[in-house]
């Protein structure tokens, strides 16, 4: 434990991608047990007999390419400790990933997506601004739930997020953002606080920020009422979209990258393939000669 710990603290990655990791790890601890030198000690013969018998066993190539970048940073930071000579990972390959899209929703659906919490009911209005800054902002699930109420500059237009890495960016609110934001905090915010003061920007009925289970839960729930298939929209689709829309209105790549808190440009580069694929889809069904 105490080895993972401080493997992790030189690592700079974020808390959930540090959960996942260390799941690999004791996943691949329990399939070493009693073996010699347990998971430090593993070969690179075990390490790709541990690959092998997880895709014979269903793991998909992302779960293991995932595995392989916590073996990596593990064993990177054994060689560092001089508690190895070698580096057993150097010469496994990642598996070959498949090319997936993000999936946006309409302008239309967000619209309806947007307008379907019962703003009368105080969950209902801090529901209708949980999702409009999603929206505004392109905020990951996480760092939305995690928001802290100083988070928040309504007088700048602004919001401080804390994103992977610990990393803080600045990002424009908007209008809307702004206007449903301070209902939240004038109208609702206050009956699900009570006479404690706390921290978080939102608040279930409990008084505690709520989890990313839960904000997935009133994404579906929501998006029933406003007659979209649940089974095609999920809290990062907010993001998808944002990233989309922003694009085909002419959005900066660049500017993108930093609203979106990516490290590297290639990350945001996919949303251009998104706009690319939408607008293919738009001259097949309109133009005459498609």
């Amino acid at each position: 434990e105490a080895f993972l710990d401080a493997a992790w603290a030189e690592s700079g990655l974020a808390r959930q991608t540090l959960a996942g990791y260390r799941r690999d790890l004791e996943g691949l601890a329990r399939w070493r047990d009693g073996a010699a030198g347990g998971l430090a000690g593993a070969d690179r013969g075990a390490l790709f007999e541990f690959l092998a018998w997880r895709a014979r066993n269903g793991y998909s190539p992302r779960s293991n390419a995932r595995l392989l970048s916590a073996l990596r940073a593990f064993f990177a930071h054994a060689v560092r400790r001089g508690l190895r000579n070698d580096d057993p990972t150097a010469l496994l390959e990642p598996p070959r990933l498949p090319r997936s899209l993000p999936k946006a929703l309409p302008e239309s659906q967000i619209d309806a997506l947007l307008a379907a919490p019962d703003v009368d009911a105080p969950e209902g209005l801090r529901d209708r601004a949980m999702l409009e800054l999603m929206y505004a902002c392109g905020l990951r699930v996480s760092e939305l739930v995690t928001l802290p109420s100083t988070a928040v500059n309504l007088r700048q237009g602004v919001l401080r997020v804390t994103g992977k890495g610990s990393k803080e960016r600045l990002v424009p609110l908007g209008e809307e953002a702004v206007h449903w934001l301070q209902r939240y905090l004038d109208q609702a915010r206050p009956k699900l606080a009570g006479k404690r003061a706390l921290a978080p920007l939102f608040l279930n009925a409990s008084g505690e920020a709520p989890t990313r289970q839960q904000f997935w839960a009133l994404v579906k729930r929501h998006a029933a009422a406003a007659g979209i298939d649940p089974a095609k929209i999920s809290p990062h689709g907010l993001r998808h979209s944002f990233a989309t829309h922003l694009l085909n209105h002419g959005a900066d790549l660049r500017a993108l990258q930093m609203l979106l808190g990516h490290s590297s440009l290639s990350t945001t580069q996919v949303y251009t393939l998104v706009a690319r694929e939408q607008l293919k889809r738009l001259h097949q069904k309109h133009h005459p000669r498609a």
